[in-house]
């Protein structure tokens, strides 16, 4: 759906920003300092086209000029270093130089070997000039196009400029790609959702309460202006509009070199739009890896970041022309969080993937390729009673590979409400009963296999972007139901790539809450603003059959 299809949004609603000198950040002054072997210009001006000021740090080699630039451009403060990640991350200190920001390219390693590196705080962010115009949106792509011109031009320069770094440092290279700086060469988002309505704010309908609430309360806060009153933004804007197309890049205008990296851990946030991401783009010459393993654990590991530098490398510096032998797409095959086996493809979704239903019997609570004959209803409670939950387990004959998308359609009731929030998760139970658990957001390594969510009023699809394995739903009005209504639904289950020896069973949990549990104020999503009243019955066999899809691995 294009934004000229959709109501106007509203204007921004805006609050008053936090001084960066609650953190003790002085107000900037241009430095020029020579050390670690990098000449740093600390807080040097970069012109935008209207005449404002953006603050920013550049890294260069001490010796020599003439010196290709990737950008690391966030929101969160290029003053805030070094990194430090949460508990669990795994990143190893040693990886990781005293200038180096949180998710973000290390100058100390890309000006070892010849890059500059140019970290800047946005628009009306941090010491900023401007009233920023909204986070991770076509408008902050104008800045960055405008940056990546001013970088592309300096007399030290090479003329060609990456962008590079995780989450918003990804997110931002889809926008930015799409207005096509002349001086952008090459792209490397790695982790960074596509599509914020659906993959990070408001999952099949359901407003994710954790994260966000953090993410406008504290990361983007920091500003000698106004800022964007995130959460109020949301609230008003609970349907797919013009606002949140604001917040969906172009993708099919984006047309560099990409190196994309994605995960199958990342389900709630990045995992759907960074694979999406690699689909949708033009560019001719595009890499995808997805791995099953810790996001900031993987991005800093010294052999990932040796493999990004062999992709900018030739694209930036034209002395190597490795990337050019690699698979289009690879990918981890997971059998439980630690192993793993990497296939190959020239294309995603990758040939031979059969997409096969598997029942839904309540009487037996099995998953079965043959539709039951009697229908039958399982019902669990979403105000307190138990169960909570229904679970239906299918157990391979002989050894599997599901890579891909899943979806369930699913016959549902809500005797007690006229709506119901639908949560859904896939597991992987070894032949002896163990639970395989696998990289779950970013510090975790009890995951599931993949997630998938769905509020029923707004279960209509948006017919043109669907296929039978990947609903994908508009959004844009709400259909309530009766109560006691027998509804049919469709359920997108994130990708995910993941091995079942002959004997494994695969278990999908049908759930009114998320299915799984940490404590308050850990570093994961949330859902527990829910609509959720009494009852909800899953209904199997006869017409009403429910199903789940699965793409199987044939190995063409």
């Amino acid at each position: 759906m294009n934004a000229s299809d959709l109501s106007p949004s509203s204007p921004l609603i805006m609050k008053t920003g936090a001084s960066p000198a609650e953190l003790g950040y002085a107000p900037p002054e241009h430095r020029e300092v020579s050390e670690s072997g990098m000449r740093i210009d600390y807080d040097i001006d970069v012109p935008m086209r209207d005449g404002v000021r953006l603050k920013a740090d550049i890294f260069r080699p001490e010796k020599g000029d003439d010196c290709p630039v990737i950008i690391g451009w966030s929101a969160y403060g290029k003053n805030r270093v070094p990194a430090t990640f949460f508990d669990g991350a795994d990143v190893d200190p040693s990886w990781i130089s005293p200038y180096c920001v949180f998710e973000a390219p290390d100058p100390a390693y890309w000006t070892k070997h010849g890059y500059a590196v140019a970290y800047l705080d946005p628009r009306g962010t941090w010491y900023s000039e401007g009233r920023m115009r909204g986070h991770l949106n076509i408008h902050e792509a104008e800045d960055i196009h405008d940056s990546i011109e001013w970088l592309g031009t300096r007399d030290w320069s090479n003329g060609k400029v990456g962008m590079a770094g995780v989450s918003y440092f990804a997110i931002v290279q889809w926008f930015a790609a799409a207005t096509k700086p002349p001086h952008l060469a090459a792209i490397s988002p790695w982790e960074g959702f596509s599509d914020r309505y659906r993959e990070a704010v408001y999952h099949g309908g359901i407003f994710e309460n954790g994260l966000n609430r953090n993410w406008w309360t504290r990361n983007t806060r920091y500003s000698m202006n106004d800022t964007e009153d995130g959460l109020r933004m949301i609230g008003e804007h609970p349907l797919f509009d013009r606002y949140w197309a604001d917040n969906r890049a172009d993708l099919a205008s984006v047309e560099v070199p990409a190196y994309v990296v994605a995960s199958w851990s990342d389900q709630g946030l990045h995992t759907r739009g960074t694979i999406q991401g690699f689909s949708e783009i033009a560019s001719s010459l595009k890499w995808l890896e997805v791995h099953g393993q810790k996001k900031w654990e993987y991005q800093f590991r010294p052999e990932n970041v040796d493999r990004l530098r062999t992709f900018f490398d030739h694209f930036l510096k034209g002395t190597s022309d490795e990337v050019l032998s690699w698979p289009r797409v690879r990918w981890e095959v997971r059998e439980r969080f630690g192993k793993a086996q990497w296939r190959e493809a020239e294309s995603w979704p990758p040939p031979g993937i059969s997409y096969e239903r598997l029942y839904l019997d309540a009487r037996t609570a099995t998953l079965g390729a043959e539709l039951p004959g009697v229908q039958a209803t399982a019902t669990y409670e979403t105000s307190g009673g138990a169960p909570d939950r229904v679970l239906f387990e299918h157990v391979f004959d002989k050894d599997t590979e599901l890579t891909g998308y899943s979806a369930a359609h699913l016959f549902v009731e809500a005797p007690d409400a006229d709506d119901l929030d639908l949560f859904l998760a896939l597991d992987k139970i070894t032949a002896d009963g163990e639970v395989s658990r696998f990289g779950f957001f970013s510090i975790f390594d009890d995951g599931p296999v993949a997630l998938g969510w769905l509020r029923a009023s707004h279960r209509a699809l948006d017919e043109a972007a669907s296929t039978p394995y990947r609903p994908v739903h508009s959004h844009t009005a709400r259909s309530l139901i009766t109560p006691g209504e027998v509804v049919a639904v469709d359920v997108e289950i994130w990708p995910s790539s993941t091995f079942f020896a002959r004997g494994d069973r695969l278990r999908l949990t049908v759930a009114g809450k998320d299915t799984f549990a940490y404590p308050p104020g850990t570093h994961v999503m949330a859902h527990t603003d829910t609509v959720n009243i009494g009852r909800h019955v899953v209904h199997t066999g006869g017409d009403r059959g429910s199903y789940l899809i699965v793409p199987v691995a044939t190995g063409a």
